[in-house]
């Protein structure tokens, strides 16, 4: 454990505290990860953070939408605070340079993200809003055109090498910026993290939940692009570690919205991208990947599915898992049970758990199994709210599976 403090001129931070990481052949015996995606200022409190701050993990493992480009009212949306209390800068969308800093500015003064940076190193990887909602590499949401988008992707990039935790291996080239990297825990671990929005093709059938068809099915349709889907394979096939552990944004299991045929998917997510889906899977199964875990963010719920061979056959190898976790504040309260559990829960039997309340997760990898526990917060309109562990699931070693604990 190390102990730190920043100073610029005669300001001196809170002191933080972090670890580093075993040594790259140590037979690590556990590791504890939180995980989290999705903090909209001015849908909530931070509250899930506070409790986070003082929970016992390794790391914390951010999936994207740390920040969101959206206007933030005088009175800071649903915090309610007294008008004014938030300047009026923040009164517009962020498209510059500026206003991308003045936003991680505001986010960073939020007193429980303030103690889980203080309390656990983070490992970051972005989503959309980060720059602009649901983009596709150079493709904006509302075409723009690409040089005039590119401008400000290189803005928000650079904004966000500026305020959290990278090297300068990532520091960014106008808007390029490579954020995926591979990480080490030991012989225990091994974290693909990736970016899965600088290098997609755009979104199929004009984005949405959409029936599948000939566009989104394309075998050319990427959502890593080649050198990254390269890379995550090639890493697999040296990979010494227990787990294989993928931190990425989209929903990556089949995910239907309703139990008959034929069903929409979304197409933002890897349902809208199956032949890159296909493509990782059958790299998995050709490198001998035996315990694959895909962490994700994005969709404001808690979601535990069973990464399926074939998701038309239940029948089929269970090739892995995936932790989905919910928001910290963005959507607002949530509810336990939104209005399409029940047809989410029937159209794929391969999703164990569903909860649509805010929180986070945490997941613990052993040498025999791995735990994720679901723990979320009842509101977040107002602060104080207790944590509750929602549900536990384990997969165990050579047997994947989520399992209630």
């Amino acid at each position: 454990m190390y102990y730190y403090r920043f100073k610029a001129g005669t300001w001196i931070s809170r002191t933080g505290r972090t670890r580093t990481a075993p040594a790259p052949g140590a037979k690590t015996a556990a590791l504890t990860v939180g995980v989290v995606s999705c903090q909209r200022y001015d849908q909530g409190y931070f509250t899930a953070y506070k409790h986070l701050a003082e929970d016992d993990v390794d790391l914390v493992l951010h999936l994207g939408d740390y920040l969101y480009e959206y206007a933030v009212s005088g009175v800071g949306g649903a915090r309610a605070y007294p008008a004014g209390t938030v300047p009026a800068v923040y009164g517009h969308e962020m498209v510059t340079l500026d206003d991308y800093r003045l936003k991680y500015a505001l986010y960073k003064s939020d007193p429980d993200l303030l103690a889980a940076h203080a309390a656990h190193p983070f490992v970051v990887t972005w989503d959309d809003h980060e720059t602009e909602n649901n983009y596709a590499g150079a493709v904006s949401e509302n075409d723009d055109p690409a040089e005039e988008f590119l401008i400000r992707r290189a803005a928000a990039y650079r904004a966000y090498w500026e305020n959290q935790p990278l090297r300068r291996p990532q520091l960014p080239d106008g808007p390029d910026l490579r954020l995926y990297r591979r990480l080490h825990w030991g012989r225990l671990a091994q974290f693909d993290v990736l970016d899965t929005r600088q290098y997609r093709s755009d979104q199929a059938y004009g984005d949405g939940w959409k029936v599948p068809g000939p566009e989104s099915e394309d075998p050319a349709r990427t959502l890593t692009g080649d050198t990254q889907e390269r890379w995550l394979i090639d890493g697999w096939h040296r990979s010494r570690a227990l787990w294989n552990v993928v931190p990425q944004q989209v929903t990556f299991a089949r995910r239907h919205n309703s139990a008959t045929a034929p069903s929409q998917v979304s197409m933002d997510s890897w349902d809208g991208y199956p032949a890159s889906r296909e493509r990782i899977l059958a790299g998995a199964q050709a490198s001998g990947v035996e315990n694959l875990m895909v962490l994700t963010g994005d969709v404001h719920v808690h979601y535990g599915f069973d990464i399926k061979k074939d998701f038309d056959d239940q029948a089929s190898k269970t090739l892995g898992t995936e932790i989905v976790t919910s928001s910290i504040s963005s959507g607002g309260n949530g509810s336990a049970k939104p209005a399409n559990w029940a047809t989410f829960m029937a159209a794929n039997p391969h999703l164990r758990f569903y909860n649509g309340l805010r929180g986070y997760a945490t997941v613990s990898l052993g040498r025999d199994l791995a735990r994720a526990d679901f723990k979320t917060v009842p509101y977040v309109t107002t602060q104080g709210a207790p944590l509750t562990t929602a549900a536990s699931f384990v997969t165990e070693v050579g047997d994947q599976g989520l399992k209630p604990a």
